[in-house]
């Protein structure tokens, strides 16, 4: 329900106003003058304040210019019982949506306040879908790792070097290199990304070169490859350990003379592209197996900045989850919650196989589920994202005392070594995530940023099978 504040000092205005919005369902509140009303403004969250010009104590025009200087967004409805042409401009250029004069048509208000609210709503909506899609996340932390990438970055990414990028899943790869391109002389340019493992070793070299029309079979039109697509920017290849050797052996061509050819076609085509490459695999041991070309290697690690696992930099766990709650709690549209010392402590002495992406669901999982304050408690119990039992045993416990080898219904006890656990708590995480989807592959494949082709290997795996209904 959209919530109104009219600001008026004539009570006839107020009374009838409130009445006919109370009446469309809106939750409404008036005040007799500026002072008070921009009080109000600053205390309660609005969706649109419906505002008279001439006041006593403080004109309209000055409650409009204070209240979008604290919220720029809130809509402001003018009102008068004096319009004019030139009061209704000068209203619009202090940022109202809106000029009415008294007294009000009714059919027009409802339009109007209808109209104001809609643009409040997508104005949010807006400004939400821009920082998820255009956002380049901050490299969080000041440990002596983090601190050498960045200072990394600042001297690689400004030349034509190309650079490797090795570190576990979920570790951060992916954010060094929109970094590395954000701060070099490209970044008006476009950063193409390529997950090599994502597409299948047949149209991996499709992908990135391009293909001609009838060069085979699904082949019906012209396709532009990566590699064009990235001329005069950045093109990024992540897990480039998973590319084909065929396909290895055309970048490095393309690495070496800066040409590229589409599949099925002869014609040359230059390209001016600066390479960035990732890998969660150890290339060196790649290259011993026969998997990985030794000169391709040679060409793409002419820089080569490795992404510490987690674990190995605890003192920035603080300031990254402490981002994550800011970030996600805004998305939700609800108040900061906090996070108490000692759940801080907790969450610094959780084992991070999956690294910052697991960090990330796990501050998502905390906001859903603890109160207003997260707890030591709520860590421990909500660790495990297997979600019943656990959950259960948090909502039961309340005290917060576990014993000490136990984190909520996990009895480390019943784990040989550290790969049991991480199998049993990987295995528990898909079985509640797929139950959640109700059994969607796709759906739970993109909640859990893992390729649907890996997730059918975990599937298999684990032995998880739908239960009948």
């Amino acid at each position: 329900m959209a919530k109104l504040l009219i600001i008026d000092d004539e009570r006839a205005i107020r009374s009838t106003l409130r009445e006919i919005l109370e009446y469309e369902n809106y939750e409404v509140d008036d005040i007799d003058n500026g002072v008070d009303g921009l009080d109000l403004i600053k205390k309660k969250k609005y969706d649109l304040v419906l505002c008279d010009i001439k006041m006593n104590k403080m004109d309209g025009m000055e409650v409009l210019e204070q209240a979008l200087a604290y919220s720029p967004d809130l809509p402001f409805i003018m009102i008068s019982g004096h319009g004019t042409v030139e009061t209704a401009i000068e209203a619009s250029k202090k940022g109202a949506f809106d000029f009415i004069s008294k007294p009000p048509d009714l059919n027009r208000l409802l339009i109007t306040v209808r109209n104001a609210l809609d643009r409040g709503t997508l104005v949010t909506e807006t400004k939400v879908l821009k920082r998820k899609v255009s956002k380049t996340r901050d490299i969080l932390g000041s440990s002596d790792n983090i601190n050498k990438i960045k200072e990394t970055i600042e001297r690689v990414a400004p030349t034509e070097a190309r650079v490797l990028i090795t570190g576990a899943n979920g570790s951060g790869k992916e954010l060094v290199a929109r970094w590395l391109h954000e701060k070099s002389n490209r970044a008006d340019s476009p950063l193409i990304e390529v997950n090599c493992a994502a597409i299948p070793s047949e149209l991996i070299e499709s992908e990135l070169f391009g293909h001609e029309k009838g060069s085979f079979t699904s082949a019906v039109k012209q396709r532009i490859g990566k590699f064009e697509l990235a001329n005069g920017g950045t093109l990024f290849l992540d897990e480039i350990g998973d590319m084909s050797l065929s396909a290895q052996a055309k970048v490095l061509r393309a690495l070496q003379e800066h040409k590229i050819t589409r599949v099925g076609g002869e014609k040359e085509l230059e390209v001016n592209v600066r390479v960035l490459a990732a890998t969660n695999k150890d290339l060196l041991k790649e290259i011993e197996d026969g998997n990985f070309r030794m000169d391709l290697y040679h060409r793409l690690n002419v820089i080569n900045i490795h992404v510490p696992h987690l674990r190995e930099r605890i003192e920035d766990i603080p300031e990254i989850a402490q981002s994550f709650l800011e970030d996600i709690c805004k998305d939700y549209g609800m108040p900061v919650k906090k996070i108490s010392d000692t759940a801080m402590v907790a969450l610094q002495n959780l084992p991070w196989s999956g690294n910052v992406r697991e960090l990330h669901n796990m501050i998502e999982r905390l906001i859903i589920l603890s109160d207003k304050t997260i707890t030591e408690h709520d860590v421990v119990a909500f660790a495990n994202p297997g979600g019943g039992t656990n959950i259960g045993a948090a909502q039961a416990g309340g005290n917060g005392n576990h014993s000490s080898n136990s984190t909520g219904s996990i009895n480390y006890d019943n784990f040989s070594n550290f790969q049991d656990y991480k199998d049993h708590a990987e295995r528990e995480y898909i079985k509640f995530k797929l139950e959640k989807n109700n059994w969607n592959v796709s759906k739970t494949a993109d909640d859990i940023d893992i390729q649907r082709s890996h997730l059918y290997s975990k599937i298999e795996k684990f032995g998880l099978k739908r239960t009948a209904e």
